[in-house]
């Protein structure tokens, strides 16, 4: 029998092999070729990850901060090269959340059994 660690990174080599990966790689290095599109897009995550930080330490996030990374996210949209690498990391993320549900499948299977019996 295979090892499932053997099966996990053939799984991450299919994942970086993938259409949905290298079109991600190739807007990501568009935006870092951008001088004006990397500073933005560095703003715009550092803004995400404080806000995130923020949540996790049970922070309470003021209605300016909100209204901070509502226009940032705005200002990201609105240029086409960061726009793109957005689209991209969902497109991947979705093939990401699939994979997830097919390998979660049989915890699935087996704690959603009615009244504790195996299917």
């Amino acid at each position: 029998m295979a090892n499932i660690y053997d099966h996990a990174y053939e799984l991450e080599t299919a994942l970086r092999n993938s259409e949905e990966f290298t079109q991600l790689q190739e807007a990501y290095n568009a935006v870092m070729a951008d001088e004006a599109a990397k500073q933005m897009f560095d703003n715009f995550r550092n803004t995400q990850i404080e806000l995130q930080q923020k949540q996790m330490q049970g922070q309470e996030i003021s209605e300016e901060e909100v209204e901070q990374a509502r226009k940032v996210v705005e200002t990201v949209q609105q240029h086409p090269q960061i726009s793109k690498l957005m689209e991209q990391e969902q497109h991947l993320n979705q093939v990401i959340n699939d994979v997830s549900r097919i390998i979660t499948k049989p915890l699935e299977d087996l704690y959603g059994a009615g009244e504790g019996e195996q299917q």
